[in-house]
């Protein structure tokens, strides 16, 4: 059986390792190891924040209605409970666009929750 030498393989790998690593600082795009682990750390990193990046737009929506509702006499809470009440089925999403970019319209929903 003949011998298998594995260098092309890991030269093969070893280059894409440093492809993915481009435009790191030092060693972290130059050697082998430390290329590595910055990836490694980097894929965590994008993992972690995936999530924490849905928390935080959440997050921003529910400040932007707060800041609207409060110009129209009404705080979150209320303004949601009214909403929930009026079976008016919009997420904060929309309603942070509309309070934003269309007054008018986040006035009438502001409306219909009082009423509720």
């Amino acid at each position: 059986m003949a011998r298998v030498k594995r260098g092309v393989a890991a030269h093969k790998r070893h280059k894409r390792l440093l492809k993915d690593s481009e435009g790191r600082k030092g060693t972290k795009s130059k050697l082998i190891k430390p290329a590595r682990e910055a990836l490694l750390h980097a894929l965590a990193y994008a993992t972690r924040d995936r999530k924490q990046r849905k928390r935080q737009m959440r997050a921003l929506w529910i400040i932007r209605i707060n800041a609207a509702a409060r110009q129209h006499g009404m705080t979150y809470g209320a303004f949601v409970n009214g909403l929930k009440r009026a079976d008016v089925a919009v997420d904060r999403k929309i309603l942070a666009d509309l309070a934003v970019r269309d007054a008018g319209t986040f006035g009438r929903i502001v409306e219909v929750a009082k009423g509720a």
